[in-house]
């Protein structure tokens, strides 16, 4: 399956495909059919890279589910205000390879969403968190309040999402994605007990990153 975001970019290189491909066979040109394999394979490349594959929730009301695949890059203590004190940020590294989906961690309200216009530092370096382009969402789950990113990388340079502030929004569930290698956070009051390590690999909607302690 492919998702919706990326379903305009698929569409245009199979179209470039088949144009130069017709185009090639009309002038029995050779030289016509090199820029139709290209488009061949950046279309396959595409499709590869907004795949879409089906995600198995974990039952729970506790968990706080990844909202990216990819490589625990970090888990820090943090302080924040809007989560309630002190906590845990985890970083997610999202390469050029890994399904860029990003999905909800835990059922909630979304109180707030911020944009902050940035730079295009490599998404692994730990500047990208506060200087990169990205955007910010602050989630009330009930019991508490925690704040999910996406952040831009070197090649990553839109960030989509379908949310709204007020929703309603379910743990697993499609939020949005960021276009090509990026990076992903969580920020987690202290009542969440982290369950990754770092340097392990993780799979949005479907690992979880935290649980409840109450």
């Amino acid at each position: 399956m492919i998702a919706i975001y990326g379903l305009k970019y698929v569409l245009i290189g199979v179209v470039l495909t088949v144009v130069f491909s017709l185009w090639s066979a009309s002038k029995d040109s050779p030289a016509l059919l090199l820029p139709a394999v290209l488009f061949a394979l950046l279309t396959l490349f595409l499709v590869f890279f907004y795949r879409n594959p089906g995600r198995v929730i974990p039952e729970g009301k506790n968990n706080i589910l990844s909202i990216a695949d990819g490589r625990i890059l970090s888990i820090e203590d943090i302080d924040n205000e809007y989560i309630g004190g002190k906590g845990k940020k985890v970083s997610i590294f999202l390469s050029v390879f890994n399904v860029h989906i990003n999905r909800i961690p835990i059922d909630g309200r979304v109180e707030y969403i911020k944009y902050a216009p940035g730079k295009f530092l490599k998404a692994f370096v730990d500047d990208a968190s506060d200087n990169n382009e990205q955007s910010e969402f602050g989630l009330d789950f009930g019991s508490g309040k925690m704040i999910f990113k996406q952040i831009v990388g070197i090649l990553a340079r839109r960030i989509v999402y379908d949310l709204k502030e007020g929703q309603q929004v379910n743990g697993g569930e499609i939020f949005g994605m960021i276009h090509f290698g990026s990076r992903a956070e969580l920020f987690l009051p202290e009542n969440v007990d982290i369950t990754v390590s770092v340097g392990q690999m993780v799979k949005a909607g479907e690992t979880i990153i935290g649980k409840l302690n109450q």
